[in-house]
């Protein structure tokens, strides 16, 4: 029998239910300033540049055979977001625990990346922190595969829900875990964090594909079969447009959608910068081993 898993509670305030499982979505996962802070710590020569966005792999690159040798993450990408995660038990199901590769990837006006998967090389848990500018992430099933997702319920109050259940995360890293299963629980979602309010009507289920709106400081975690099973891409334009309830799966989510509304449904780009959380699989001591006998030198 499989192993329950402990994160589900307490992320289930946060979960995009009307997309297959399972993505959560937290918006204002961190400060203002701890992002600006994060943004002013990245440095600018250790950009790859492609040729629609640039990028940097920390603590570095995959080898051919995707293996990760083993060095720590730099301070700035670790404190206070890594605590975070271990406070919603984000990364407690992967082999190591907690994630060891971070891609940072910048995104200008126009700029996307077409419809991809993440593949075998990681842990299926994504976690992926906004910095700068809202943009679009459009979900699409793999050719062949079903157009809509099975797993459907009620959203209405979605948003209280998930605005008390953030209250409880820990301003102060080193806060021990909050109790997000409990709050949840009393805002209105049972235990077992599968039943949904008992006086919402639950809404039509959204088709693939369908859209994620990302803002700034907000977190997106993919995993299980969203992460296996579906591909998701940014559409190259200077605009998103036609934003609003029907089309974006995480509307009632959102920290500000009157941001949108006010702006007739549209989100004009900026320069966005992503932080991909992930645990790598296959990682090799022989860099620490390396490093540890250059300092016994």
């Amino acid at each position: 029998m499989a192993t329950p898993d402990p994160a589900s509670d307490l992320l289930e305030p946060f979960r995009i239910s009307s997309l297959p499982p399972a993505f959560y979505y937290i918006p204002n996962f961190i400060t203002p300033e701890e992002e600006a802070s994060i943004l002013q710590k990245i440095p600018p020569s250790r950009w790859h540049p492609l040729s629609h966005r640039r990028l940097q792999a920390h603590p570095t690159t995959l080898t051919k055979s995707n293996t990760l040798l083993a060095s720590p993450l730099p301070s700035y990408l670790t404190s206070p977001i890594i605590p975070r995660f271990a406070a919603l038990r984000v990364f407690d199901q992967t082999p190591h625990k907690a994630p060891n590769h971070v891609l940072i990837n910048e995104y200008r006006k126009g700029e996307g990346i077409m419809a991809h998967e993440d593949g075998g090389a990681y842990a299926e848990v994504v976690a992926t922190v906004s910095l700068g500018g809202t943009v679009c992430l459009e979900i699409s099933s793999k050719p062949g595969t079903a157009e809509s997702g099975p797993d459907c319920c009620a959203r209405g109050s979605a948003a209280a829900i998930a605005s008390s259940a953030l209250s409880a995360l820990p301003s102060d890293p080193s806060d021990p875990a909050p109790d997000l299963a409990a709050k949840a629980s009393t805002e209105g979602f049972a235990e077992d964090g599968n039943s949904p309010p008992e006086n919402l009507d639950p809404p039509a289920p959204l088709h693939l594909p369908s859209r994620i709106l990302q803002e700034p400081r907000s977190l997106l975690l993919t995993t299980s079969l969203a992460y296996s099973s579906l591909l998701h891409g940014i559409p190259a334009v200077e605009a998103d447009t036609d934003l609003c309830a029907a089309t974006v799966s995480n509307w009632d989510l959102l920290g500000d959608s009157g941001v949108f509304e006010k702006a007739g449904g549209r989100n004009e780009r900026g320069t966005r910068v992503s932080l991909t959380y992930r645990d790598v699989l296959r990682v090799s001591g022989a860099a620490g081993r390396v490093l540890g006998g250059l300092r016994r030198v």
